[in-house]
C-alpha cells in the first residue's frame, strides 16, 4: 500500500467520483485521523470474504472496492486449471441481505461479472445465507456471492465468497483469489449496464421456482411432520418469530406455514427489512436484548417459544418460558444440546439412527455434546471456528461416501441438519426446534424441561465468551502483540484451582501435556487460536477475530448443578480475563 496521504489524494482526484463521493471525502481534508484510518490498509480478504464500515477509502465497503474483487473473483474464475478450467461458465449465483447498499452491491457485482463475460443469477428479492449456498449447489454454479455483514451494527457491510460445493472457500483459495484482486486498481475495472447484460444472458433473474425447490429439501429433515401437523392444529399456545428487520421473514414464514403452523405471530415493529436496525443496538440473535419485543408480544399471545433471526438469516436465536411465566434466553449451545439430543433421540426411537453418523461442532462449542453424542455411540468431530469447516466435513462425507451427517453446529447460534445447503441455516433451524417444541409439548414437556433433563443425565455444563473490542490499526496491532505475548510466556493456570492440563497452539499444529512436557500435533489446519484444557471438562480458548478488530476469550465449565458450574466458570473467566487484559493495554 502507498502512505495513506498518497492513497487519499488519488482517490479524491479520481474522475469516476460522483459528487457525493467527492464531497465526502473532501470533508476529511484535515482530518489526519479519519484518512489513516480509511486510507492505511486495504480490507482483508480471508475466508469470510470481505467485512468494513461503509464510506469511501480502502479500508472500507464501498462500490469500487466491491468492483475490484469482483473482477478479481473473476480473473480467478477464467483462469481456472485442471478439472476445474472453463468452469467459469457455470455462472455465480449472487444474493444480498436488508443492510445499506446491499441491493447495490449485488448488482455491481452482477454487472462487473457480466463484463468480464462471466454471467450470474441474481435474487431480485431479499434471500438468506442458506439460500444462497442451497443454490449455488442446485443450480451448478462455479462459486456464489452473498453481500451481507451478518448481525454487526448498521454501519457495517460484507461481501462472502461460496464456492461450488456450497461453503465459503477456504485459505488457500482466499489466498489465491486475493493474489486476483491485487492484480486490478479501484478505478480500472470493467463493468457492463444491467440492461444490456441480462439481454445477452449474462444476468439471469432467480425465480420462486428455486425457493421452493429449498422449501421442499428443508422440510424433508423433519422427523415428526404428521404428528408436528396433526399437534400444531389444536395448539392454544402462541408462537413469536422477530426477522430483526432481515431477510428471515419470507423464508421462515413460508416454511412454517408449509408444515402446518397457523399460530406464528411476527414481531410487526422488526417485520419489514430495514438496514438501520432502528429497535435494536445490533441485530443479533446472541444478544438478549434483540429479544425485548418479542418477548411484550409473548406475554400477549401466550406463547411458550421465541425465535430470532439475524439480517442473513443464518443464526438461530431462541427464548423459552419458564414456569413462572418469564422468558429465559438460551445460548447457541443450549439450542445445539437440544437440537442434537431430539434429532438422536428420534432417530433412535424410530430405528434410523445410522451407525456411521455423524455431528460436527466447533472447538469453541460446549463439551456437552460430545457427551450427548457418545452416549447414543455418534461420533462427534471438531473442526476450527467458521462454519465452512463444518461444511468441510459434509462434503468429505458426501465425496467418500463414508458417514452420515445428522447435525453441526457453532456455539455463535449456528445450526445445520440435512446437508444440502453448507453453511449454517437459521430458516431450517427454526423448523427443527418449531417441531421439538410441539414434538415435546406432545408429550408434556417444554424445552426448559428437556434442557433440564439433558443436564441431569450428563452434567451441567456452562459456557461464556467475552470480546474484547479495539480500533483501526492500533487495535489490531495490539491484538496481534497480546496472542504473541500468549505465546512466548505461556499461563500455567487460570485460578488458583485450575491448573492447564495441556495447551495447543493451533499456528504451530502443536499439542503440549503441561504435566509430562510430551509435545504432539493437533492434526487441524493451522490458525491463530490457542486452547487450554483444565481439569474435570473445563476448557479456555483465545483467538481474534476473522472479521473486525476484536479478540475473543472462551471459557467452559461443568459441575453437578448449575450454581456450582457458575461459580467456577466464573472464576475461570476472572482469571483469563485479568491475563487477556492485561495483555491489552
Amino acid at each position: 500500500m502507498p502512505d495513506y496521504r498518497e492513497e487519499y489524494k488519488n482517490w479524491l482526484e479520481a474522475p469516476c467520483l460522483s459528487e457525493e463521493e467527492r464531497t465526502e471525502l473532501a470533508a476529511i481534508e484535515n482530518d489526519e485521523k479519519q484518512q489513516e484510518d480509511r486510507f492505511y490498509t486495504e480490507l482483508e480478504f480471508g475466508t469470510a470474504g470481505l467485512r468494513g464500515v461503509l464510506g469511501m477509502g480502502t479500508n472500507r465497503m464501498n462500490t469500487y472496492v466491491v468492483r475490484r474483487a469482483t473482477a478479481g473473483l473473476a480473473d480467478y474464475l477464467l483462469n481456472l486449471t485442471g478439472e476445474e478450467e472453463g468452469a467459469a461458465a457455470h455462472g455465480v449465483a449472487i444474493a444480498y441481505d436488508s443492510r445499506r447498499c446491499s441491493a447495490l452491491f449485488a448488482e455491481v457485482s452482477a454487472r462487473t461479472l457480466a463484463a468480464y463475460g462471466i454471467k450470474s443469477f441474481l435474487y431480485s428479492t431479499l434471500h438468506s445465507v442458506p439460500q444462497l449456498s442451497f443454490t449455488v449447489r442446485e443450480l451448478g454454479c462455479i462459486a456464489g456471492i452473498v453481500i451481507t455483514a451478518s448481525h454487526n451494527p448498521p454501519e457495517y457491510n460484507g461481501y462472502k465468497v461460496y464456492w461450488s460445493h456450497g461453503g465459503q472457500c477456504g485459505p488457500a483459495q482466499a489466498d489465491e483469489i486475493l493474489a486476483s484482486i491485487r492484480n486490478f486498481g479501484y478505478f480500472d475495472t470493467k463493468i457492463m449496464d444491467f440492461e444490456e447484460a441480462k439481454a445477452k444472458g449474462l444476468i439471469t433473474m432467480i425465480g420462486e421456482d428455486v425457493d421452493e425447490i429449498y422449501y421442499k429439501k428443508t422440510m424433508s429433515v423433519m422427523l415428526n411432520p404428521e404428528l408436528v401437523r396433526a399437534e400444531a392444529a389444536k395448539m392454544s399456545e402462541g408462537i413469536v418469530y422477530s426477522p430483526l428487520h432481515g431477510s428471515g421473514r419470507v423464508p421462515v414464514t413460508a416454511i412454517l406455514d408449509r408444515i402446518g403452523i397457523k399460530n406464528l405471530y411476527v414481531v410487526p415493529e422488526q417485520e419489514e427489512p430495514d438496514g438501520d436496525f432502528p429497535t435494536v443496538k445490533a441485530p443479533n440473535p446472541e444478544d438478549p436484548n434483540a429479544f425485548k419485543l418479542a418477548m411484550e408480544l409473548g406475554k400477549k399471545v401466550n406463547a411458550g417459544l421465541l425465535f430470532a433471526t439475524d439480517p442473513d438469516s443464518d443464526r438461530l436465536g431462541v427464548a423459552v418460558r419458564k414456569k413462572n411465566g418469564e422468558y429465559r434466553v438460551l445460548t447457541g449451545n443450549q439450542i445445539g444440546s437440544i437440537l442434537i439430543y431430539y434429532i438422536l433421540s428420534e432417530l433412535k426411537a424410530q430405528g434410523r439412527l445410522p451407525e456411521d453418523g455423524f455431528v460436527v461442532k466447533s472447538l469453541v462449542s460446549t463439551s456437552l455434546a460430545d457427551v450427548i453424542c457418545r452416549s447414543f455411540n455418534i461420533e462427534i468431530r471438531h473442526v476450527l471456528t467458521g462454519f465452512r469447516f463444518i461444511a468441510e466435513q459434509i462434503d468429505l462425507a458426501e465425496t467418500t461416501g463414508k458417514g452420515r451427517f445428522l447435525f453441526g453446529f457453532e456455539e455463535s447460534y449456528g445450526f445445520l441438519s440435512g446437508g444440502f445447503a453448507h453453511d449454517k441455516d437459521a430458516v431450517l433451524a427454526a423448523m427443527l426446534v418449531v417441531e421439538a417444541a410441539i414434538v415435546y409439548a406432545s408429550r408434556g414437556k417444554g424445552l426448559i424441561d428437556v434442557l433440564e433433563e439433558i443436564y441431569e443425565k450428563f452434567g451441567y455444563f456452562i459456557e461464556k465468551t467475552k470480546s474484547y473490542t479495539l480500533t483501526g490499526k492500533e487495535g489490531i496491532e495490539k491484538i496481534a502483540s497480546a496472542m504473541a505475548a500468549l505465546r512466548a510466556e505461556p499461563p500455567t493456570a487460570f485460578g488458583e484451582a485450575e491448573p492447564i492440563l495441556v495447551r495447543e497452539d493451533f499456528s504451530k499444529n502443536e499439542k503440549i501435556d503441561c504435566v509430562s512436557g510430551e509435545a504432539g500435533v493437533i492434526g487441524l489446519p493451522k490458525s491463530n487460536v490457542l486452547r487450554y484444557f483444565l481439569p474435570d471438562d473445563a476448557w479456555v480458548v483465545v483467538r481474534p477475530s476473522g472479521t473486525e478488530p476484536k479478540l475473543k476469550l472462551y471459557v467452559g465449565a461443568k459441575a453437578g448443578d448449575e450454581a456450582a458450574a457458575t461459580e467456577r466458570m466464573n472464576a475461570i473467566m476472572a482469571a483469563g480475563d485479568a491475563i487477556v487484559s492485561a495483555l491489552l493495554k
